[in-house]
C-alpha cells in the first residue's frame, strides 16, 4: 500500500487558512513542517475554509459548510456555522453512501461522525478540532502557531511558505496544477477515473492512515 508522502523537513513555515476536511496537499503539508494559520483575515467565500471534494458514484462533489450571513469584512474567528437545514446529518450521510464499501471506513468512521453530531457555533473551531483528530490519526499531534497581525504579501518573507489562497478548490481541478501525489485505490475509479488531490477524508477511507511516499 501507498503511505502519504512526507519530503525533507525544512524550518520554513506553512502559512495556512482554516480549512473543513482540506484536500490531500494540505494534510501534507501539515505533516511536513510548522504551520501557521491565518486568523487574522477575513472570510472568503467558496474556499476550502468551509467547502471539501468528495469522490461519489456521480463523480466529484462539494460539501459545503452553510455559514451564517457574512460581510465582505467578517474575521475569520467570528464566522458562524448556520444550523438552518441540517447540512451535519446531509453531509455525514453522503460521506457514508459514498465511502461505506470503502476498506477503511468502518475502522475510521468512529473518529469522524461525532463531528457531525455535534453543533459547534464557530466554523474556525469545528475546522480545526476536526483537523486535530484526522492529524492524530497519521501520528501528528497539530498544534499550530496562530497569525497576530493580517499581512497581505510575505513574499518579501524567506522563512515563509504562504498558501492561504494558492490551495484553493478551483486552482486544484486544472491540469496544470503543480502539486503531484501517488495515486491509490479510489473506490469509484472504475467509474469517474482517478481525481487527485481530493479530501483528505478520500485517502483516509480508501487507503488508510498510512502516509504516502
Amino acid at each position: 500500500m501507498l503511505s502519504l508522502p512526507l519530503q525533507i523537513l525544512t524550518m520554513k513555515t506553512t502559512l495556512l487558512s482554516t480549512a473543513y476536511l482540506p484536500p490531500v496537499e494540505y494534510i501534507l503539508k501539515c505533516m511536513q513542517g510548522p504551520v501557521t494559520l491565518e486568523v487574522c483575515e477575513h472570510y472568503i467565500k467558496q474556499t476550502y475554509r468551509n467547502r471539501a471534494l468528495i469522490a461519489t458514484a456521480n463523480g466529484v462533489q462539494a460539501l459545503s459548510i452553510p455559514v451564517v450571513h457574512v460581510s465582505s469584512k467578517m474575521p475569520i474567528l467570528d464566522v458562524r456555522i448556520d444550523y438552518a437545514t441540517p447540512w451535519h446529518r446531509l453531509h455525514w450521510k453522503t460521506l457514508d453512501t459514498a465511502y461505506n464499501s470503502s476498506p477503511y471506513f468502518l475502522y475510521f468512521q468512529d473518529y469522524i461522525r461525532p463531528f457531525y453530531e455535534k453543533k459547534y457555533d464557530f466554523l474556525f473551531d469545528f475546522n480545526l478540532e476536526l483537523m486535530q483528530v484526522i492529524l492524530k490519526l497519521f501520528g501528528k499531534d497539530f498544534q499550530p502557531q496562530r497569525t497576530t497581525e493580517f499581512i497581505s504579501d510575505y513574499t518579501q518573507r524567506e522563512d515563509i511558505d504562504d498558501l492561504r489562497n494558492a490551495i484553493h478548490p478551483k486552482l486544484c481541478r486544472k491540469a496544470d496544477y503543480p502539486f503531484q501525489h501517488p495515486a491509490y485505490t479510489q473506490i469509484f475509479e472504475d467509474r469517474i477515473g482517478f481525481v487527485p488531490n481530493l479530501s483528505i477524508a478520500d485517502y483516509l477511507f480508501n487507503e488508510g492512515n498510512r502516509l504516502m511516499c
